[in-house]
């Protein structure tokens, strides 16, 4: 048995040690707001947080996720309050299709947390997301708004 430790709660799982955490998230523990994009971690839909550091549940396994704090999109949340990346995604009505919207939101959680007010130059190098709908300009507006919030 393995433990993983999602959004605050311990899960033992029987699952292969070198299964992508990704899958033990979506299809073992039932939390889908993670997407599978690419499944080589370069779109970032599938954006966590371990140990606090944005990480892409598709390249990590679950023998390497195991006792470590994994966060995802549905843990974002606390008593009920959004996140202030997640309010300002709705104030500044970021998605269109959304897919790629929770990893993109995930990241963007980790970076402000790091670098609380980020210039445009540190934003550009660290949200490497994918959004194929092309709302990068609304995904900065946002993020210049949470960092605000």
């Amino acid at each position: 048995m393995t433990v993983l430790v999602i959004n605050g709660k311990s899960i033992q799982t029987d699952i292969e040690p070198d299964t992508p955490l990704l899958w033990a998230i979506r299809e073992n523990v039932g939390l889908t707001g993670t997407k599978y994009g690419c499944g080589v971690g370069q779109c970032g839909a599938c954006t966590v947080h371990i140990d606090g550091v944005a990480t892409r549940s598709c390249t990590i396994t679950v023998g390497d996720a195991a006792g470590k704090k994994i966060t995802t999109i549905e843990g974002l949340a606390e008593n009920g309050v959004l996140h202030r990346v997640q309010q300002a995604w709705i104030d500044i009505d970021v998605p269109q299709c959304g897919y790629c919207q929770s990893g993109m939101i995930m990241a963007v959680a980790a970076l402000l947390k790091e670098t609380p007010q980020p210039s445009d130059a540190q934003i550009d190098a660290t949200i490497t997301n994918i959004c194929r709908c092309g709302t990068f300009q609304q995904v900065r507006e946002a993020i210049h708004a949470a960092a605000r919030a």
